[in-house]
């Protein structure tokens, strides 16, 4: 069923576990996605990105969204369908009239003040209609999708969480505590007193952006002190580029079935999926633990 952010969110912070978020740019993603979330009886989030759903004259509108939607609604799982990163108000509009349960503005490169009026401003748009809306205060670095440019992580400031959310309205809060997007260049050293001291004060569910590459040991330290929703692409990517390389050296016929040639991507994706569910599902002895 499709549902709301603030609802899996505020479930997830309360029973102490994260809810997985996977960038779909593919039917295939997407079936893969969902089929695995059912599968393991899990809420998801899928994400999609304007620049996606706006190439090929905004065929991503849609071959992406109307599916989503269409399968979410036979589902017996909560599903969200998730707007990710824009600082495009006009992208914010659209994903609010298309359905969309939540959306992401990203003005975290900018300074507070505007960081609050970008911020605000989407929420002016998405809650009439009842649609949550994520920010990110502290900015994540890494690299870029196209991976030309990196740009450096700001920690979150705990001093601008409550201010933050009181003066934009926001569901929840993407917070910058050491994580990256893209391949890392070394491993990260998440932040974990910072998160701590995020999250005694936050009105409203953290959020990790970056989750691709983090050690597992450190991404359920994460969840453990607050994280409720963790994103995932770049490893997403990665699953898919070994399911490639399987399917081109096993396949050797010229006219290969679809199955043949998308079977191996699916596998690897679906893995991948199922892998980052259950890692930020907690036993009960690591939630009740504070280490």
């Amino acid at each position: 069923m499709l549902t709301s952010l603030k609802t899996v969110l505020v479930d997830a912070r309360a029973s102490r576990y994260a809810v997985g978020a996977f960038n779909c740019t593919e039917d295939v993603m997407a079936r893969t996605i969902l089929e695995t979330a059912q599968s393991l009886s899990a809420p998801v989030i899928v994400m999609l990105l304007g620049d996606d759903l706006e190439s090929g004259g905004g065929a991503g509108w849609i071959y992406q969204v109307e599916p989503i939607k269409a399968a979410a609604a036979r589902l017996d799982i909560p599903v969200v369908l998730h707007l990710d990163h824009t600082t495009d108000l006009a992208i914010i509009q659209k994903a609010v009239d298309a359905g969309f349960s939540s959306v992401v503005i990203d003005g975290s490169a900018l300074p507070f003040d505007r960081n609050v009026e970008l911020t605000r401003a989407a929420v002016e748009i998405a809650h009439p209609k009842g649609v949550d809306v994520e920010a990110e205060l502290g900015h994540v670095g890494g690299m870029d999708l196209a991976d030309r440019e990196c740009a450096e992580s700001v920690l979150t400031d705990p001093d601008e969480v409550t201010r933050f959310v009181e003066q934009t309205g926001v569901d929840a809060l993407a917070v910058s505590i050491g994580t990256a997007h893209g391949v890392y260049r070394s491993q990260p050293k998440l932040n974990i007193e910072r998160l701590d001291q995020l999250e005694s004060i936050s009105p409203v569910p953290l959020v990790l952006h970056g989750g691709s590459g983090t050690p597992d040991g450190q991404i359920r330290v994460a969840v453990r002190h607050g994280i409720c929703k963790m994103n995932v692409y770049t490893d997403e990517r990665q699953a898919m580029w070994r399911g490639l390389r399987r399917a081109a050296a096993s396949i050797d016929r010229q006219d290969p079935l679809p199955s043949e040639m998308f079977g191996p991507i699916k596998e690897e994706l679906a893995r991948l999926v199922a892998e980052k569910i259950n890692l930020l599902r907690l036993t009960p002895s690591e939630s009740e633990s504070g280490n």
